[in-house]
């Protein structure tokens, strides 16, 4: 990677909080709080959710810093387990990753068509907005990291702002006949305390989660066993925050009951306290902040399939670069095409939140848990300037624990999901091996 194509700590520090800032504090409050039985267990899992992202971020942040390569997310699986693992692990994030980042366009969508109320949009309708937004931001990223970034920045003021509004909307006088708030009728689950925490955590842990894909960025980031950490850090922070903040909004101004029954839970606040046409303006403007976690995704999934191909696991057209400005031109090309075909297949958020989270679960312990061996592997570096994390290892055993309980809460609510993620990671296996085998017969 050319010197001029560093990222510093600002946008490094962006591309953390893009990564995690999707559209999930825009939706998943509301798939969140129709899973908790009373405002307690909502609230805990919003808190113990960030607590979690933080234990996390301050794993990834030491494995980052003692393993600073490009498409690391990649590297550390080989490094630490075998290539097999590494492949199938890989393959299903790529998966979980476009199937996400499709249906947060989707709900993206969603938002903006709302400014157009008279027209009767259909699902295709809306996969076609969200397909545009892809490919402008496919085109984006093709200019290179430097252009990238700074798209990133500017779209990552918009979403702040976006939130900031939902914040000061807290201090403002609210009509309640504005908006028809939940108007379903919605049944309280019928569970435990717990059980509904462990469900309620499932669409938190979405909207919490994609930070541990700031180390597939390794050596790009300026000084990275500094800023790797720093950057990750700063970026939860800012993100713990705003999420609590925006939750209380959510909380004071619809009422608990009442967001069970939402979708674009955000509009209805907006539309409560500003009216339909600042409601229309947000929706607007919310619509571009989104697409800040469709170009973070474009920008960081395409390193893992280049990782991949230099580790020999994926053909070598996947590590192909642009001479000009090291972009990872075909597997920014094919990541953007898989995010196309599966946003024709996407129905709703609802409908990939299960599978991407169980997908997910997988990548987040496996990931988390090769701490444990890089910390023996690399003793010598224990004193050269590395992040060292503090309360080891306490901080990812906790993060390992959260996620195999969010894992198995999944498939206590849908086994069927649960199945299709252990074929599919299964499936990967075996396709590493049968790939393997026909190599070796060719040479």
């Amino acid at each position: 990677m050319k010197g001029n194509q560093k990222l510093n700590l600002f946008s490094f520090t962006m591309i953390v909080v893009g990564l995690v800032i999707g559209m999930g504090i825009f939706r998943s409050a509301a798939t969140s709080a129709k899973n908790a039985i009373e405002p307690s267990v909502y609230f805990t899992a919003w808190i113990l959710g960030g607590f979690i992202a933080l234990c996390g971020a301050l794993t990834y942040a030491e494995i980052g810093s003692r393993y600073p390569v490009t498409g690391g997310y990649y590297k550390i699986f080989s490094y630490a387990y075998h290539p097999s693992i590494a492949f199938a692990i890989n393959c299903i994030i790529l998966i979980s990753n476009a199937a996400s980042l499709s249906g947060v366009a989707l709900i993206g969508s969603g938002y903006v068509t709302k400014l157009f109320p008279a027209i009767a949009w259909t699902d295709i309708d809306k996969a076609l907005i969200s397909c545009i937004a892809i490919i402008i931001f496919y085109g984006i990223n093709l200019k290179g990291l430097r252009i990238s970034s700074k798209a990133q920045n500017i779209l990552m003021i918009v979403k702040i702002g976006m939130i900031l509004v939902l914040i000061v909307a807290l201090f403002f006088p609210h009509n309640s006949s504005t908006a028809e708030a939940a108007t379903t009728a919605v049944t309280v689950p019928n569970m435990g305390w717990l059980q509904s925490l462990g469900i309620s955590l499932i669409a938190v842990s979405f909207t919490y989660g994609g930070y541990q894909q700031t180390i597939n960025f390794g050596n790009e980031v300026d000084q990275p066993a500094k800023n790797i950490p720093r950057g990750i850090f700063f970026g939860i922070g800012i993100i713990i925050t705003l999420y609590l903040l925006v939750n209380f909004s959510y909380y004071a101004i619809i009422g608990f009951d009442q967001m069970k029954g939402e979708r674009e839970i955000a509009y209805v606040v907006i539309d409560k306290v500003f009216g339909s046409q600042g409601a229309a303006i947000f929706s607007f403007f919310l619509f571009f902040g989104v697409l800040a976690y469709v170009n973070a995704l474009l920008m960081s999934n395409p390193r893992v399939m280049y990782a991949m191909s230099d580790e020999g696991t994926l053909p070598k057209i996947f590590g192909k670069q642009n001479e000009q400005n090291g972009v990872l031109t075909v597997s920014l090309t094919v990541f953007a095409a898989l995010c196309i075909v599966i946003l024709f297949f996407a129905q709703t958020f609802e409908k990939i939140l299960n599978f991407t989270i169980f997908l997910d679960c997988f990548g987040m312990v496996a990931s988390s848990a090769t701490i444990f061996l890089l910390r023996k592997r690399t003793r010598d570096l224990d004193n050269k300037g590395i992040y060292k994390m503090k309360l080891y290892p306490l901080f990812p055993v906790l993060f390992i624990l959260t996620y195999l309980f969010v894992g198995i809460s999944i498939a206590i609510q849908t086994p069927e999901t649960a199945l299709t993620g252990v074929i599919v990671l299964a499936a990967f296996i075996g396709l590493y091996f049968i790939t393997k085998s026909i190599r070796k017969n060719k040479v």
